[in-house]
C-alpha cells in the first residue's frame, strides 16, 4: 500500500496575540481522524524571511537568502498544503503573501485547502489565496472551512469566547471533511501524476 500523503498544515499569523493556533491545532486533529493523509504544522514564525527581494523567483534563478532556502527545502517535503489564514482588510496576511512568494518550485502541482477566518468567514482572503495559488500551479480544492460571524466571535478568547472548536462543530465539522476529501484526493492524483512524468523522463 502507498504511503498517505504528507500535507503541511500553514500558520499564516505571526502575531503575538493570534486566534490561528485554535483552528491549526483543531484541523490537525481533524486530518488525524480523517485518517488518509499524514499532517504537519508549519509555522511561518519559525521561518523569518525577509520581504522578498531575490533577483527573481526560484523558478529562474537560485535563492540567496538562507531562511528562504530552508523554507523551500521544508516545503519540498510535502504532497500538499492547508493554509489556516486570517482575513486582513479583504485579503490574506501580508506575512502569508511573503511565504508564498518565497517559493515557486516548490509549490506547483500539489493541492492548496484552505481553512479562513474573518467577519465574513475569511472568504475574502480564501478567494485571494485560490488566485495566488493558482499562479503558483497548485490545485485550489473546491470545499474550504470559513468560521466567520457569530461563529468567530463564539470561539475567539480575545472577544470572551471558549476557545474551543468544539462549540461550532455543527457549523464547520463537515465542511473540513469535505476539505479533508479533496485534499487527499488530489494529493494522491498529483503525486502519481509526477511519478508517472519522473518515470517516463528516465526512460
Amino acid at each position: 500500500m502507498s504511503a498517505k500523503p504528507k500535507i503541511a498544515v500553514i500558520v499564516s499569523s505571526t502575531r503575538p496575540t493570534r486566534f490561528a493556533d485554535i483552528p491549526t491545532n483543531w484541523i490537525v486533529g481533524k486530518a488525524k481522524e480523517h485518517g488518509g493523509l499524514d499532517v504537519e504544522v508549519l509555522d511561518l514564525r519559525d521561518y523569518p524571511m525577509p520581504f522578498f527581494d531575490e533577483v527573481a523567483s526560484n523558478a529562474w534563478a537560485p535563492t540567496q537568502n538562507a531562511v528562504a532556502v530552508k523554507w523551500q527545502k521544508k516545503l519540498a517535503e510535502f504532497d500538499g498544503y492547508i493554509f489556516v489564514t486570517a482575513e486582513y482588510n479583504r485579503s490574506i496576511t501580508g506575512a502569508l503573501k511573503n511565504a508564498l512568494d518565497q517559493a515557486y518550485v516548490e509549490w506547483a502541482k500539489k493541492p492548496a485547502g484552505i481553512v479562513a477566518y474573518g467577519s465574513v468567514g475569511g472568504t475574502r482572503a480564501a478567494e485571494h489565496l485560490r488566485n495566488i495559488a493558482v499562479e503558483l500551479q497548485m490545485v485550489p480544492v473546491r470545499h474550504g472551512v470559513h468560521i466567520g460571524g457569530g461563529d468567530f466571535m463564539k470561539v475567539h478568547p480575545g472577544f470572551g469566547g471558549s476557545g474551543n472548536l468544539a462549540d461550532i462543530e455543527g457549523s464547520i465539522g463537515a465542511s473540513a471533511k469535505a476539505m479533508l476529501d479533496d485534499v487527499t484526493w488530489w494529493a494522491k492524483a498529483t503525486k502519481a501524476a509526477k511519478a508517472a512524468d519522473a518515470a517516463i523522463a528516465a526512460e
